[in-house]
């Protein structure tokens, strides 16, 4: 009964978690062309990235045009707990970026960091 429970449990709260990272970099990496775009700090990124990132951190975001080669260009965006990146998301589209996603934040990431 106590399984039941924390399946259900866990299943019910899941949204609150966001978007799940292992499965963004999955779709990032069998998209041609597109771009893993990390928006946390510089500091942040220094301590451990997913490896082939470009840090660009969310307040610089307007310096975007000289790392995303064209408007259509697909972009993962991924953060530290995914509201930084949601928030990159919705200023890139105003920008005028069609193709973009977040994926979530890097603290559910299950796999190696870079440094």
């Amino acid at each position: 009964m106590k399984e039941i429970r924390k399946v259900i449990k866990m299943g019910f709260f899941d949204f609150l978690l966001g978007a799940d990272i292992n499965k963004g970099i999955d779709e990032y990496s069998g998209t041609k062309g597109a771009v893993l775009l990390d928006v946390r700090t510089v500091e942040e990124y220094r301590e451990g990235h997913v490896k082939g990132s470009i840090n660009i951190p969310l307040d610089s975001l307007n310096k975007v045009g000289g790392k995303v080669p064209t408007k259509d260009t697909p972009i993962f965006t991924y953060c530290h707990s995914g509201a930084r990146s949601m928030q990159a998301v919705s200023y890139l589209k105003r920008l005028g970026y069609d193709n973009v996603k977040n994926i979530g934040g890097i603290a559910r990431y299950t796999g190696e960091l870079e440094q």
